[in-house]
Formats: C-alpha cells, sequence, structure tokens
C-alpha cells in the first residue's frame, strides 16, 4: 500500500465529513417533505380525528356529508387515516327530509287598488226618506206665486172687482222730501190712501206720521228696518213686524191690521204667523216701479196700462238717500184724474178689502 502523507488523510477525514452533513441535511429535508404532505392528506378515517366514543363507520357518514355540503373545515392537521382491516359497512341511509314549503308572500297591492277594494263604489243611492224639518225648510223656500196660490186667502193682491174700486198705496213713507208732496196732492184731489210706514222712519219724522192719519189715510206696517224678511229668522222677522207695532201705536193710537214685507217677499212660516196673530198681509197687482227713478210719462202709463176695477196699486212717498222720486209726484194728479175718469174709486185698503184698519 502507497503510505498516505498527512495532508492526504485531512483531505480524506474532511471530504467523509462534507458528505455527511449533506446526507443529513437531505434527509431531514425529504423527512421535511413527508411531514408537509402528511399534513395536507385529510383525516377522514383516522382515529384521532373522530370524537372519543365513536367508532370510525360512525364517523364516516358525518365526515363525508360535511365534504360534500362544503361545510367542514377545508384542511386537517390530523395525519393520514390508519389502515383497517375491518371492512366498513355504510348504514342504511336515512329517507331525506323534504324542505320546508316556503310561505307563500302576500300579493302586493297598489295603494289605488286598495282604496277600490276597501270602498267599493255603489253603483246606485237608495233612496233617503225626509225629516220634517227638511220638509218644513222646503215649505219656506215657496216662491211668491207658489205662496199666492196655496194661501189666496193670506197673501191679497188684489181685492174684489165688482166694487169698481182700487186702492192707491205709497210705501217706505215717511220722509220729509216725497211724504209732503204726495200728502199735499191727495189732498187737493180729495182722495185717501193707504201708507205702509218703516218704523225707523217714522221714529225720525213722528209728525209726519200723524199728518198722515190726521188727513184721513190709513197706515200699514212695512217693518222697522225694511229688512228682506226671506233672509232674515222667524225670530228677527217677528220683531222687525212687533217693534214697529209699538212705535206706530204710541204716534197714532192702534196698532194697525194691514202689513205688506219689504220687496213683496215673505215665507210660509212667516206668513201664517203672521195670519195667526190677525195680521192681513197685503201686496200689489200694479206696480208703478216709480222705486226705479222713472219719469213722469213712463209711471202714469205703468199704471193707466194694468189697473182694472178691485187693483191694489204700488207708489212709493219715500225713499233711500238720493233716490228721485220727483216722477210719482208729477205723475199723481194725471194718474187720480184718469182713474176718476174711468169711474174707478179710489179708497184705502179697508175700504177695497173689507177688513178693519186695526188689530182687536
Amino acid at each position: 500500500m502507497k503510505k498516505r502523507t498527512p495532508a492526504a488523510f485531512l483531505l480524506l477525514y474532511a471530504h467523509r465529513f462534507i458528505s455527511l452533513r449533506i446526507r443529513t441535511s437531505l434527509s431531514l429535508s425529504i423527512l421535511t417533505l413527508c411531514l408537509a404532505l402528511t399534513a395536507c392528506t385529510p383525516a377522514t378515517n383516522s382515529p384521532q380525528a373522530m370524537p372519543p366514543g365513536i367508532e370510525p363507520t360512525e364517523a364516516a357518514p358525518r365526515n363525508a356529508a360535511k365534504a360534500e355540503t362544503g361545510t367542514g373545515s377545508p384542511l386537517s392537521l390530523a395525519g393520514p387515516p390508519a389502515p383497517s382491516t375491518v371492512q366498513q359497512v355504510a348504514p342504511p341511509s336515512a329517507p331525506p327530509t323534504p324542505a320546508p314549503a316556503p310561505a307563500p308572500t302576500p300579493a302586493v297591492v297598489p295603494p289605488e287598488e286598495s282604496k277600490i277594494q276597501k270602498k267599493p263604489k255603489s253603483k246606485s243611492k237608495q233612496p233617503v226618506a225626509k225629516t220634517s224639518k227638511e220638509t218644513s225648510g222646503q215649505s219656506q223656500r215657496l216662491t211668491l206665486s207658489q205662496l199666492v196660490r196655496k194661501y189666496p186667502e193670506l197673501l191679497l193682491l188684489r181685492g174684489s172687482a165688482a166694487s169698481g174700486q182700487v186702492a192707491l198705496t205709497f210705501d217706505d213713507a215717511p220722509d220729509t222730501t216725497f211724504t209732503p208732496q204726495v200728502l199735499d196732492v191727495l189732498k187737493k184731489y180729495q182722495v185717501r190712501a193707504t201708507f205702509f210706514l218703516v218704523g225707523a222712519q217714522a221714529e225720525k219724522h213722528p209728525e209726519m206720521v200723524k199728518r198722515i192719519v190726521r188727513e184721513g189715510h190709513v197706515i200699514g206696517n212695512h217693518s222697522y228696518s225694511h229688512k228682506l224678511f226671506t233672509k232674515l229668522s222667524d225670530d228677527l222677522f217677528q220683531s222687525q213686524v212687533l217693534q214697529t207695532q209699538q212705535t206706530l201705536k204710541r204716534l197714532i193710537g192702534y196698532s194697525p191690521r194691514l202689513l205688506r214685507p219689504p220687496y213683496g217677499e215673505i215665507s210660509e212660516s212667516q206668513l201664517l204667523w203672521a195670519s195667526e196673530h190677525g195680521y192681513r198681509i197685503v201686496n200689489w197687482n200694479v206696480d208703478s216701479l216709480d222705486w226705479k227713478q222713472l219719469g213722469q210719462e213712463k209711471v202714469i202709463s205703468n199704471i193707466i196700462t194694468n189697473v182694472k176695477p178691485g187693483s191694489i196699486i204700488l207708489q212709493h212717498s219715500g225713499g233711500g238717500p238720493g233716490q228721485d222720486l220727483n216722477g210719482t209726484v208729477q205723475a199723481l194728479p194725471t194718474v187720480i184724474q184718469t182713474l176718476k175718469s174711468r169711474n174707478l174709486k179710489m179708497v184705502t185698503l179697508p175700504e177695497l178689502l173689507q177688513v178693519s184698519k186695526q188689530l182687536d
């Protein structure tokens, strides 16, 4: 054998040491790799992965179900499954439990349709019986012509044609402008007439009221402040009448029976109340329309064209502020003369209607 030098021995030992270290490192690397691969293998049948007291055959279906549904953990830290020589028989699977049927979703009804369903429209309305108050309210709305037809003895428009008489009547007196002029004409032609006085005006001009009576004329009630009766309650209507009665009785000594509504308008209930208390409601059938401030000729025409025996003629001897009644005053002489020429006697309303001028 060839004799080795110390340097050769040193080199040989260094080579062996390095080779051993390389094999050791390589073995450790391989072992590490194997452990890593083992850790990645799922332990489906490993006894360590099962809860205590449960055999591998019982746990298998549950783990399999988890794997299928994906509810189990994706990775298992247990080692590979241990070999088993016992043939595993899977227990008979129970029939699948049917999933509960989903509850029906309530239908969403739009707001408009919902309203229609809640409040269906009725095809026809049932007639409703009228109450006594409604019937009474309807009766109060009768027109003047309807009232005349219904109560011809209570609401008077004319007298008897057989008498050959007519009546001159003057509303809205007294005042100090036109009433004295009308009285002067009547006195001149010796004609007596009927004056329907407004209570408030009578209180302002008491001397004119007394002159009317002194010269032989008759006075009637024309409300206290010339309010439209059909716009008043029955209580206010009665107040208008009674207050005027008190004023006139104080001035002329009696309570007039004759009552003329302003504008000729009155309700059924008011008419009945007045009649029950002894009043005679008197309107007219010949209207001079002098309240429109007509001229003399037009006033004459309106009267003479329409007058007949038994007629009640409407004129005015007082008016509102600024109202011009000169046409009435100027037409009156011609009217009187024409009526006399036709043999129509001019009388007061109590004479024409055959009633008393005052209440009992």
